[in-house]
């Protein structure tokens, strides 16, 4: 059995010296980077959207400049997906002791380990040993290897050392490493102190699983990488040129809770392996190919690693029935119907049972079943059920309906019984898909919406089915509300935001809540009151609350300032009659892109995303229970505008509701007061149903 120099000194039983030890450690590392030097190569990439992320460490841009990559076979090159965003139209690899640079061809994507194969014409590339993954333990030497800023491209790599401080992380798919792992490294080998390849390197995050998530760690102590054996296992589908992606079941969860809840399904997906299966709403999953699920982190663990196709073994309780289901194939992707559309706006703060119609969208489904303003709908339900349904009392009529119609499909028929004046009928309505969903349609309000909004009940106890309100007796004593500026410390006394409340706020009317996310170097009060005088007239009108979290770097925001903003909105819920069906996040350029990280982490709070000239890199999927709703702006002189117009498309691709706005004779500057008027418009409309 071979050892290292290191390990030798490590377990004599000879006394060491501090000095003795960091020089067998410093001997034994640079063995182990010679030896991996020759697999590692420099990728440079050129071409494709330049997107600039911007952190409190730096600027960087995605999909271009240099980046790592380490030899998996002769001709053949693993790297990192993250430096592959945005597709770049030219890809060089500068290859170890050899003069010129070669082509290089992306041949497949490994979606759910963020890895890309490439294709390089040249032979005689030296392949590393690795380590088998069984052998990396926790504790291990872990050296981070990469080669992005060797302008030479023939000096040893550069390496940055640490441990393997953790296993199956990312739900079962990547080792941990404190080494420093960074743009610098990523498509990089980890080591260990021999020079076996451990792992390759990547961005990662259990929040996210787009390629790059977790970016924001880099050098922070907390990196990932893909084993070895898991790459090798899919490599000769992947020089195939067979894209693969995570196997995907198609349920949603009763509870948010990942770590104590049982995995009760709430919903089943349409055409989704779970439907396809048998599963249905109400089911507890119990057992995943012998591994005991106890709770939703359970699961994902067992099913991170899957690919589409792949087959699985479920046990699931069904009553107080113990059933099973082998070999059922999980799918890549579900087939995205998006929400569907009635075609009316309810009238806010109502207390009763039902809902009030204030509004008919013109050539809506709702318009042409012949549904008025002044309607109330009492039931509802699918052509398909038994029965209707009645309004509970349990929440607000507008919500209750729109939860319901959230299970239901654009196509579907439902029937709704409402009472007009004295008389009640039942009306058929064939349900649309939401507008701005298809790439052909803009939702671009053109009519005018009644100025009457909202019963200014909004503090009235609900009045529940068959039984009476409760009787609420007047507070003696009533807090007012703070109205016009308001300075706050965050609860960790870290960071400062503001609140605007206008003067013609009233408890007894819900307002909706505009959080603005503001762009780098502009936190300074003179900075937040130019943007109120903006937007004063329409928070007014349209009975709108401001909230301003402040980043006070200079580089703008930071994903991990997310719980900040979060802060901000649930203390504006406390203190004033907040709309939950009208929050927004909105900001300009990586105040545009933190509004998007926000609202996409916490759709359970947000409804609407308005952003300018912020380029939207990746959507996330849409959540069926959740809607979400977008607003992007762009000067048509700003340099990034191709990019931002394309950013609506890949929202749309996921079947979200967009609305673009191109503003003339502009360029990266904030909006005018005609576009703040069209957003507010825009927000007084996220309700609709």
């Amino acid at each position: 059995m071979r050892y290292s120099l290191i390990s030798i000194f490590l377990f004599t039983a000879l006394p060491l010296h501090a000095q003795d030890l960091n020089e067998a450690l410093e001997q034994a590392t640079k063995a182990a980077l010679k030896k991996i030097s020759p697999s590692v190569v420099q990728i440079v990439t050129t071409g494709g959207s330049d997107i600039i992320t911007t952190t409190a460490k730096g600027t960087f841009r995605k999909a271009l400049g240099p980046t790592t990559g380490l030899v998996i076979e002769d001709g053949f090159i693993i790297s990192s997906a993250f430096n592959f965003i945005n597709k770049p139209t030219n890809i060089v690899v500068h290859i170890p002791g050899r003069t010129e640079p070669v082509n290089a061809q992306v041949v497949a994507t490994d979606h759910s380990r963020l890895l890309v194969l490439l294709k390089v014409d040249a032979k005689g590339l030296k392949v590393p040993a690795f380590v088998p993954k069984s052998q990396v333990t926790e504790g291990q030497w872990s050296l981070a290897v990469g080669r992005s800023l060797d302008t030479k491209r023939d000096a040893m790599p550069q390496v940055s050392l640490g441990v393997i401080s953790a296993k199956n992380r990312i739900w079962g798919k990547a080792v941990q490493t404190d080494a420093k792992i960074s743009p610098v490294n990523y498509g990089g080998p980890i080591m260990d102190i021999e020079g076996k390849v451990q792992g390759v390197l990547i961005p990662a995050s259990p929040q996210g699983d787009d390629v790059s998530a977790g970016f924001e760690w880099y050098d922070s102590g907390i990196g990932f990488a893909i084993p070895m054996d898991d790459i090798l296992a899919v490599l000769p589908t992947l020089k195939k040129g067979k894209d693969l992606h995570r196997g995907l079941l198609g349920i949603r969860m009763k509870s948010t809770d990942k770590y104590e809840a049982a995995v009760e399904i709430s919903e089943v997906q349409r055409d989704s392996a779970a439907a396809k299966a048998g599963l249905k709403a109400g089911d507890v999953i119990i057992d995943i190919d012998g591994h005991a699920i106890g709770s939703q982190s359970q699961m994902q663990h067992v099913l991170g690693p899957k690919y589409e196709g792949d087959k699985i073994t479920v046990k699931y309780k069904r009553g107080a029935d113990v059933l099973e289901i082998k070999n059922l194939t999980l799918i890549g992707s579900q087939s995205i119907a998006g929400h569907p559309f009635l075609g009316i706006l309810p009238m806010r703060d109502d207390p009763k049972l039902g809902m009030d119609i204030r509004h008919v969208f013109t050539d809506s489904a709702a318009a042409k079943a012949g549904l008025k303003v002044g309607d109330r709908i009492m039931k509802f339900g699918s052509t398909k059920a038994k029965k209707l349904e009645d309004f509970t009392g349990d929440k607000p009529g507008r919500v209750q309906f729109t939860e319901w119609l959230n299970t239901q499909f654009p196509g579907d028929e439902i029937e709704i019984e409402i009472k007009r004046g004295d008389k009640t009928e039942k009306i058929k309505v064939e349900l649309d898909s939401l507008p701005g969903v298809a790439k052909d349609q803009e939702w671009k309000l053109t009519e005018k919406l009644p100025a009457v909004s909202s019963l200014e009940k909004a503090l009235e106890p609900l009045e529940m089915k068959n039984a009476k309100a409760p009787k609420i007796d007047p507070n003696p004593n009533p807090v007012k509300p703070k109205l016009g500026w308001d300075k706050i410390r965050s609860a960790d006394g870290e960071n400062t935001y503001w609140f605007y409340v206008p003067g013609t706020y009233r408890p007894e009317v819900s307002h909706g809540l505009v959080v603005w996310l503001n762009p780098p170097g502009k936190f300074k009060e003179k900075d937040i009151e130019d943007i109120l005088d903006l937007w004063n007239d329409v928070l007014k009108e349209k009975n709108l609350i401001m909230v301003f979290p402040l980043s006070e770097n200079e580089n703008g925001w930071i994903a991990s300032q997310a719980d900040f903003v979060v802060e901000t909105i649930q203390e504006s819920i406390k203190r004033y009659t907040v709309d939950r069906g009208r929050i927004v996040t909105h900001g300009q350029g990586v105040g545009g892109q933190m509004a998007l990280h926000v609202a996409f982490a916490n759709r359970d709070l947000i409804r609407g995303v308005a952003m300018h000239s912020t380029i939207v890199e990746q959507a996330k999927e849409l959540q069926v229970n959740q809607r979400l709703a977008f607003y992007i702006s762009a000067g048509d002189l700003d340099p990034s505008q191709k990019s931002i117009a394309e950013s609506k498309e890949k929202l749309q691709d996921k079947k979200y509701s967009v609305t673009y706005k191109s503003q003339a004779n502009k360029g990266r500057e904030y909006i005018d007061v005609s576009a703040i008027v069209e957003i507010a418009a825009w927000i007084d409309t996220l309700d609709k149903q």
